[in-house]
């Protein structure tokens, strides 16, 4: 089956207050993956050893760098939320401007976009990390038994 690009018209008819719950939603989630991230690398720290042996290392490269890649990417859209966030104040000033108000949506469009983007690559580097170290600590224990 053939899927065809959609467009988020929908947008068009969220309310100020919908744009407002969102980015907010997005905010909260970015600030636990930065969390998250941290504890990645707690983890990658306590089994660096084994990460780094050569049947592992040149996985454990890629998710290192990902991993770091992610922690930039999340302090970038933290800021570009944060700015779309301040910027709401024009769809609720009760001035009718019709440009910069279609322009405050297209950005909301676009960051929708780009936040559901990195969210799935986010899960997916998750899934790669937390399987890696699965593997490390299974082996890790039948060597030890």
């Amino acid at each position: 089956m053939k899927t065809t690009n959609t467009h988020l018209k929908y947008v068009e008819w969220l309310s100020a207050e919908d744009m407002h719950s969102t980015s907010k939603q997005w905010l909260s989630e970015l600030s636990f993956l930065k969390d998250e991230q941290l504890f990645f690398e707690d983890l990658i720290r306590k089994y660096i050893f084994e990460l780094i042996a050569p049947d592992q290392f040149k996985k454990t490269t890629k998710i290192v760098e990902d991993l770091g890649f992610s922690r930039k990417k999340t302090d970038e859209l933290i800021k570009l939320v944060e700015a779309h966030e301040r910027g709401l104040e024009i769809m609720v000033d009760g001035v009718d401007q019709v440009i910069e108000e279609e322009v405050y949506k297209n950005e909301h469009k676009r960051l929708i976009i780009e936040v559901s983007e990195f969210l799935e690559g986010y899960r997916k580097l998750k899934e790669t990390l937390f399987n890696t170290v699965k593997e490390i600590a299974k082996s890790d224990k039948k060597r030890i038994e």
